[in-house]
């Protein structure tokens, strides 16, 4: 069994259209296992690399371009009998009400009525994790925004995923501890939502820095700088082979 982290895109909003909207697939012996956001352009580049839409995605917070491909995904899979209804929609509780506001909560989502936005979709609401697939996955907050409306993910002893955020210390001594790796938002220069290069150098331990992979950051150029500071810059497309799972009931 072989596990990869593949970036679908790496850049922030505004170079979405260079960089793909920042979002990712575990993979597993190279299908996709779980997606990770659903932007626009991550919903396209998921297509164009698998062949096909995600059976399953987990939703970190509600910025649009983290979640705007959803009403795409809502028409291809609420109109084909064989997906609807099984597509699952893993989302913190705490993020569900403002998905429901931006997404949902639109009235007469088809022409032709009699259609809920959720019927497309089987719901699990999350807290502290979910299991997927005979893994579990665990799920901590961030600091992007207001509290408790942007979460990180953890496949334990594989991958950390910090989603937009400011430097969490705190969280990844507890949800990074085991030797995974960590993608982690980075961009040359740090903002009052996300984190820059200085924000994590002055932050993080060189250990912890070593494992990280930056990505949402806002050009090229910028990657470049921050790979010349002698950090490891993930790029759109890039498959970053993982560890086994220390979470399956097989492990």
């Amino acid at each position: 069994m072989s596990w990869a982290l593949r970036f679908l895109g790496v850049g922030n909003a505004q170079a979405a259209v260079t960089l793909g909207s920042a979002a990712a697939v575990i993979e597993r012996d190279g299908r996709p296992e779980l997606m990770i956001d659903c932007g626009q352009e991550a919903l396209t580049a998921f297509q164009h690399r698998y062949g096909a839409l995600p059976e399953a995605v987990f939703i970190t917070h509600v910025h649009m371009d983290h979640v705007a491909g959803l009403e795409r995904l809502f028409f291809a899979t609420y109109f084909d009998p064989a997906r609807r209804g099984k597509v699952r929609l893993y989302v913190p509780v705490t993020v569900l009400p403002h998905l429901q506001s931006r997404v949902a909560d639109y009235p007469g989502i088809v022409a032709e009525g009699g259609a809920n936005w959720w019927d497309a979709f089987q719901l699990v609401p999350v807290t502290r994790g979910f299991w997927h697939r005979d893994f579990a996955y665990e799920v901590f907050p961030v600091r992007h925004h207001l509290p408790d409306s942007a979460f990180g993910l953890r496949l334990p002893g594989s991958v950390v995923w910090s989603g937009d955020t400011r430097p969490i210390p705190e969280m990844l001594a507890r949800y990074a501890d085991a030797g995974e790796w960590v993608a982690h938002d980075c961009a040359l220069h740090g903002n009052p939502s996300h984190s820059g290069i200085d924000d994590l150098e002055r932050e993080y331990p060189a250990p912890l820095l070593a494992r990280c992979v930056l990505y949402h950051y806002a050009s090229l150029e910028d990657a470049d700088a921050l790979r010349r500071r002698g950090h490891r810059v993930a790029s759109a497309g890039e498959a970053l082979p993982l560890a086994d799972p220390t979470s399956g009931l097989a492990a």
